[in-house]
């Protein structure tokens, strides 16, 4: 037997709704699925994720920090000192909720998509911000982004000890520019121009899989640089998979009830999470320099 709550099955309203809000969610949003910042988890009982930082002293040379042993050598090898240090981060709440009344015929599967797409859109404005905290990097060519700055910000990146795969995010103000480039002379003829140009989509330049994001602008973005000028507009992000966490304490999730007073459900989609720079060594912000 099937109970009924208003003119419609709350099993069947809980299902649909939850099922468009995470799929809404994790669609639009470039890190909640943890594919280019990984996911740590926040512990029962906590709202905080601890980070461990290790890594080889500051005051070390790449040179100091292994020593070499030869077949006759009688001594014990050297002490290489560990910094040890953590980085601390919060997960914080992202709600958005609807009241669905009785009457009315509003397709639940819509309102699922809209609640999924607010709180990834606010939980992705978090991690354009805190992009503002990895290694700061102007980028003044021709006041544009070209492919040449992206080179050079890998190049910061590796000088900084980094061997693992590179990512790259570009803002959609200057997605334009540097197709633009690579639909020029200088890489005409080339699988680079036709594979982009053929997807509309950048898949991979010097081996890092780039992505486009709306979200990187100066309104989301705000540093200020040495010279205590306010940052102009970033460009794009460059980054390894150690330059950032995101603390996960719950994912997308929805929850409903009923609302007497509104003859109606309260529809609420939540995500519990936050997001810090763990080694800004590891990630360049490039950006204008006015």
């Amino acid at each position: 037997m099937t109970t009924y709550n208003s003119a419609f099955d709350l099993d069947s309203l809980v299902v649909n709704t939850k099922a468009a809000t995470v799929y809404a969610a994790h669609e639009s949003s470039l890190f909640l699925g943890g594919g280019l910042i990984p996911f740590v988890n926040v512990p029962a009982g906590s709202a905080v994720a601890q980070v461990p930082v290790l890594k080889p002293h500051a005051s070390e040379t790449y040179a100091e920090r292994a020593t070499k042993l030869t077949s006759e050598s009688q001594t014990d090898i050297g002490l290489t000192p560990i910094a040890d240090t953590k980085v601390n981060i919060a997960a914080n709440i992202y709600a958005s909720r609807s009241v669905l009344r009785d009457l009315g015929g509003i397709d639940t599967n819509d309102i699922g998509r809209i609640l999924g797409n607010n709180i990834s859109s606010k939980f992705d404005t978090d991690v354009a911000a805190a992009f503002a905290s990895l290694t700061s990097q102007e980028e003044t060519t021709d006041e544009v982004l070209k492919l040449a700055d992206l080179y050079e910000a890998m190049g910061t990146i590796r000088a900084n000890g980094e061997t693992g795969a590179l990512k790259v995010i570009i803002a959609a103000s200057q997605y334009q520019n540097l197709m633009g480039e690579i639909g020029s002379q200088a890489f005409a003829g080339g699988e680079f121009q036709n594979e982009a140009q053929r997807n509309g989509f950048v898949g991979k330049i010097a081996g890092a899989d780039c992505f486009v994001s709306s979200y990187l602008t100066k309104a989301n973005v705000a540093k200020t640089l040495s010279d205590n000028s306010t940052l102009a507009t970033p460009t794009a992000v460059v980054m390894s998979a150690d330059a950032m966490r995101i603390a996960m304490f719950k994912n997308v999730d929805l929850e409903v009830q009923r609302r007497a007073e509104a003859v109606g459900f309260d529809i609420v989609a939540n995500l519990h999470a936050g997001v810090g720079v763990v080694d800004s060594g590891r990630g360049v912000l490039l950006h204008l320099d006015s």
